[in-house]
């Protein structure tokens, strides 16, 4: 069968012919079932990771169901939908990657001393975003200071903030403080254990690889001034926010 024929079926039917494929040439040597994988369309990627306890049922039905409902709803409200998370940023993290001679780990002088800071972040499919540097650990506290900051940026302009499972986003303080600003901001939660739904996720990988792994802090004022300096830059860049809503697993958030 040629690679048009292939991809003239439909994605299951090429699915299980690629499985019996490997499956019939597995005795065979690895450069060969090699070429046969490129044949076929495979190439040697990083493979993103997945837990065991996501619920795929509730991974589509988010996608299919709950987003376009509160798409709807907030067309129907005038709301602004935005996307949170948080991330944390260490000095003996390597991020990114850099170029060597095959065979050679490419080496990347850095400190020696360690220090870390965190943000929160939110952005919106037409190129919005916000953030706040903090450091310690990420509570319900920190979460509120974050909610105060954006209805006070957006105004009289209510906002739909779509978050993670965290317990923070979940505490009591968290569900009266919105309670009480419910004309203003409404929380929505992602399935359990689906990160890859977050454009934020992609934002985080941005910066860790841009501000972090190529601008090598020498102390935490150094690190945090390096972040603040690029995410105040892509406040200015919206078309660079818009391309995390492009990625496969995002798409679905664009409009």
């Amino acid at each position: 069968m040629s690679r048009a024929d292939l991809r003239s079926l439909s994605p299951e039917a090429q699915a299980a012919i690629r499985e019996r494929a490997v499956q019939a040439v597995i005795h065979l040597a690895v450069r060969t079932i090699g070429r046969y994988l490129r044949c076929w369309g495979f190439t040697p990627q990083v493979p993103a990771h997945r837990a065991f306890e996501q619920d795929p049922e509730a991974v589509k039905r988010w996608r299919e169901e709950t987003y376009p409902k509160i798409v709807a709803c907030a067309k129907e409200q005038g709301a602004l939908i935005l996307w949170q998370d948080e991330t944390g940023f260490r000095s003996q993290c390597s991020h990114g990657r850099s170029w060597s001679p095959q065979g050679q780990t490419p080496v990347i002088e850095g400190t020696g001393q360690r220090f870390a800071t965190n943000m929160s972040s939110a952005i919106g499919n037409d190129g919005s975003l916000r953030f706040m540097i903090f450091d310690g650990n990420f509570n319900q506290f920190v979460f509120v200071e974050f909610l105060e900051r954006l209805i006070k940026h957006y105004g009289e302009r209510k906002i739909f903030l779509i978050v993670d499972g965290h317990s923070s986003h979940r505490s009591k303080l968290v569900r009266e403080w919105v309670a009480e600003h419910g004309d203003r901001i409404e929380l929505h939660f992602l399935p359990t254990y689906s990160p890859q739904l977050n454009p934020v996720e992609l934002l985080n990988h941005d910066v860790k690889a841009n501000a972090v792994g190529r601008k090598r802090a020498r102390s935490l004022t150094q690190m945090k001034e390096n972040v603040t300096e690029y995410m105040n830059g892509r406040e200015k860049q919206p078309h660079i926010i818009k391309r995390f809503f492009a990625h496969p697993c995002t798409a679905y958030a664009a409009a």
